[in-house]
């Protein structure tokens, strides 16, 4: 008889009994056709949704302009004359835009400074004109690699000694 067996209903009727569990394979494939339909469903959502909204289905569109350039250095004192042998002994971020931010002390000055240099940082590491210091050789190289009003920016400078790093006229370094 197959699936069922044959019996007769409680009005003379003939009716199909199923057993309580189906066939082997059965609630597999079942389950398997289930999830081959949500899948399917949940890929057409979201090509309707990407066609519904083309702005939101990919990245900012490439003929837009920034509300800002983006302005943001890793500055480094290194221990030595050449940055990249040397140790580097303190590290800071400033982030110039759209606000002042980062780990440098005094963020908001070292911005402003900055941008009235117009990025000629060898204004900012002249030494102060009223301070004397030793002439012994313990050089100390000052770094800024990053970004500034959205121009790739590279620096770095030598001071003879940590005396003229301290007295330099800028505060930029001064971390």
């Amino acid at each position: 008889m197959g699936v069922g067996t044959g019996v007769r209903g409680p009005r003379g009727q003939d009716s199909v009994r199923y057993p309580k569990h189906p066939p082997k394979g059965v609630f597999e494939m079942r389950s398997i056709a289930r999830g081959l339909g949500l899948g399917s469903a949940a890929m057409a959502l979201t090509a309707l949704t990407a066609l519904a909204w083309p702005g939101t289905a990919g990245a900012a569109p490439s003929g837009t302009a920034s509300l800002y350039a983006p302005s943001a250095l890793v500055l480094a004192v290194t221990a030595g004359d050449d940055a990249e042998a040397g140790t580097v002994l303190r590290a800071v971020t400033l982030v110039c835009a759209p606000t002042p931010g980062g780990t440098h002390p005094d963020p908001v000055a070292a911005c402003t400074e900055l941008r009235a240099s117009a990025d000629r940082l060898d204004v900012l590491t002249e030494p102060a004109p009223d301070v004397a210091c030793t002439r012994e050789w313990n050089p100390m190289t000052v770094t800024a690699d990053g970004v500034w009003e959205g121009r790739r920016l590279s620096y770095a400078h030598t001071f003879g000694n940590p005396c003229g790093l301290r007295s330099s006229s800028g505060i930029l370094f001064d971390f």
